[in-house]
């Protein structure tokens, strides 16, 4: 196989995720556009790119015009970033331009800065001859032109100056430029990558790669204490995974696993909706806890309530929590509100399944996903439909638990419509007894496999779940309000 061209050969970014969504990194000998409003992280992610060049072997320069190169170096270093070993060359006026009354009354002033500017330039890239440049911003050179033609005209023989020499180029520019100063500089481009900030998080899209495509989409991105990371959007795996011929997950409690036909496969997503207190919680963890000691690694998502809470409500009911987590077999994590987008969370679970031999899976639940999460409401469900269907093509089994509103009968499965997500549903209510609650619990759908039709009522003890016989001697039961024989159901009335 021959070598690539040294035009098609690619160089690390310095972040992770942005070379995936420039399948592979950034072309070598190309220019790049950063584009971004202030405070997105432009300049962070440039020191990114500078930093893995140094850390390649490859020289540097940083052509800038805001900030003072210690100001540059400092800022990086915050973030971990290490580019004390790049050049710089500063295009900003010094301090002593404040106290000039410094006027151009014979010549055009974008004449005199313009060649004084393009001579810096040329003299530090003949002189240092680096491997990339970066020039922060590349819209500063707009400012000294007469015209956007001229701007144009300065940039083209810049980019062809560059590559001339074999540079590899991030310019950047902010969205707040000039309409016409952007659209210039954005067309002569061969890549695009833009930032965004909202109330619903940080963005990441890259708009152009030419040459290589990209990864097409918006993406999750954030400034950590290591600086940008970003988090693209999960693809279909290439192949689906080969079958583990793993057991169904069942629960070990006879009467549930009766209900559910043996438990449910491998591949497949079960959702377990209910009413507030009705105890979706505790019913997914008992095929967590059985997934674990058959020697599964499980993983639970907290969404709705802390870790300790979790580890107390378990222990309550004797489900050995402590020696399954001791044994890394069980992975408790706790994601806090508005701290993420649902590409940083499908990351998490796809790294705990790809590299930490997870197996089973519950996200606890649904409505705090929708609201913990970052993002548009309405791209959420969509989000978290890729994420589930690709665990399942990793033969991953996933619970989730969704809380309905009403607090008695079952009028509908779930209470945002999602059952088309679901491979099987496991419901649980509340019925009225005689003026008190009782629970009941029953399957709707199984994709896989037969399951009981019939309904039954369950509780839960310091025992653990127990289920009783199935109460086909009752009818409106997913009304809310059983009867037998015509008459209202007193509490004396539940024994077959």
């Amino acid at each position: 196989m021959s070598n690539p061209s040294p035009t098609m050969m690619q160089g690390d970014s310095g972040v992770v995720g942005l070379n995936q969504l420039l399948r592979g990194g950034y072309l070598r000998n190309r220019m790049y556009l950063i584009v971004g409003t202030h405070g997105t992280g432009k300049t962070t992610l440039c020191s990114h790119f500078v930093e893995a060049g140094l850390d390649a072997g490859e020289t540097a320069l940083f052509v800038h015009g805001e900030e003072s190169a210690s100001e540059l170096r400092e800022n990086a270093a915050q973030f971990g970033i290490d580019i004390a070993g790049a050049e710089f060359l500063d295009l900003g006026p010094d301090s002593a331009f404040f106290e000039k009354d410094e006027t151009y009354d014979l010549v055009d002033a974008s004449e005199v800065e313009g060649k004084r500017y393009t001579e810096q330039i040329r003299e530090a890239i003949t002189e240092i001859d680096p491997d990339r440049l970066v020039i922060d911003p590349i819209t500063q050179l707009r400012y000294i032109e007469a015209s956007d033609y001229h701007y144009r005209k300065r940039v083209l023989s810049l980019i062809r100056f560059l590559k001339e020499h074999e540079i590899t180029v991030l310019g950047t520019t902010s969205v707040s430029d000039t309409h016409s100063t952007a659209s210039e500089i954005l067309s002569i481009s061969d890549g695009v990558v833009r930032l965004s900030r909202s109330e619903t998080g940080r963005r990441i899209e890259v708009e152009k790669n030419r040459g290589r495509g990209q990864q097409s989409g918006t993406h999750g991105v954030e400034i950590r204490a290591h600086g940008v990371e970003v988090f693209p959007k999960l693809t279909p795996p290439e192949s689906p995974a080969e079958r583990r011929g793993l057991d169904p997950v069942a629960t070990g409690v006879g009467e549930l696993d009766s209900l559910t036909g043996g438990g449910f496969e491998h591949g497949t997503t079960t959702f377990i909706s209910g009413p507030p207190g009705v105890g979706k919680t505790t019913v997914g963890a008992y095929f967590l806890f059985w997934a674990a000691q058959q020697g599964e690694t499980a993983a639970v998502y907290l969404f709705e309530e802390r870790i300790e809470t979790f580890e107390k409500r378990c222990r309550a009911i004797g489900l050995p929590i402590d020696a399954l987590r001791d044994d890394g077999r069980l992975k408790l994590t706790r994601i806090e509100p508005n701290a993420m987008s649902a590409e940083e969370f499908a990351n998490i679970v796809r790294t705990d399944v790809v590299d930490g031999g997870v197996t089973t899976a519950m996200i606890d639940g649904f409505s705090g996903y929708t609201t913990s999460i970052q993002g548009e409401q309405d791209t959420l469900k969509r989000d978290l439909h890729a994420l589930l269907r690709h665990l399942n093509e990793l033969d991953v089994a996933v619970f989730m638990t969704e809380a309905v509103h009403q607090i008695t009968g079952l009028t509908s499965a779930t209470s945002r419509n999602i059952s088309p997500l679901a491979d099987n549903l496991l419901f649980l209510t509340y019925v009225e007894l005689g003026g008190s609650l009782g629970r009941v619990i029953g399957m709707l759908k199984k994709r896989t496999g037969s399951f009981e039709s019939g309904i039954r009522e369950f509780e839960i003890t310091d025992e653990g779940v127990q289920l009783g016989a199935p109460l086909d001697h009752l009818q409106g039961l997913l009304e809310g309000t059983p009867s037998t024989r015509g008459h209202r159901l007193e509490s004396s009335d539940t024994e077959p």
